[in-house]
């Protein structure tokens, strides 16, 4: 969507929460090995210290989970001794969405959306030296989508206010390819 064309959507939104979820921008990476990924994702622990924002595995029934913590499954001692986040971790999903696509034949598709944690929010900002603040990012997501035997990683990123400052996109982008690269998963862009 060009400028333009953002313009004329945003005056034609209803709420601030509505033109404020437009501004989710992304780059996809086609994962090359896809054996090598999934073991990495579902087996290691490559992933897990992302939170888990949605996730649905489609095999012989669709399942989908909605990672938002159900804050009242839990004690009050519990809520403020174990730093309990909004979302659940990968780590504590895995084994889960792993016992859903394990067995002799592939999933027909799954999808995850990772967020980054709070408090890797912040150290990402701080570390860029970035004039945003936390409270000012939404969120920085990886989005895996496996179908049609094809798996891509997309990024995302959303912020809680109109910007049409472009960086921390692009330092987001990087930081994703730098992230695959260091785990060895090879891929191509586009």
């Amino acid at each position: 969507m060009n400028s333009q064309g953002a313009v004329e959507w945003i005056g034609q939104c209803e709420t601030a929460t509505e033109w404020r979820g437009w501004r989710e921008i992304m780059v996809a990476l086609r994962i090359e090995d896809m054996k090598v990924f999934t073991k990495k994702l579902f087996i290691g622990e490559t992933f897990d210290r992302f939170l888990v924002r949605e996730a649905s595995i489609v095999t012989f029934n669709s399942f989908t989970i909605d990672g938002r913590v159900r804050q009242g499954y839990y004690s009050e001692e519990e809520l403020e001794a174990g730093k309990i986040e909004n979302y659940s971790s990968w780590k504590t999903l895995r084994p889960f969405c792993f016992s859903l696509i394990k067995g002799s034949k592939l999933p027909e598709s799954f999808a995850i959306v990772f967020k980054l944690p709070p408090d890797n929010t912040e150290k990402f900002l701080k570390d860029r030296n970035s004039s945003w603040l936390p409270e000012q990012v939404g969120g920085l997501f990886i989005n895996i989508r496996y179908e049609d035997q094809v798996l891509y990683c997309v990024t995302g990123l959303s912020m809680n206010q109109f910007t049409m400052d472009r960086s921390l996109e692009r330092e987001w982008d990087d930081s994703v390819k730098a992230f695959l690269r260091k785990e060895e998963i090879v891929f191509e862009e586009g």
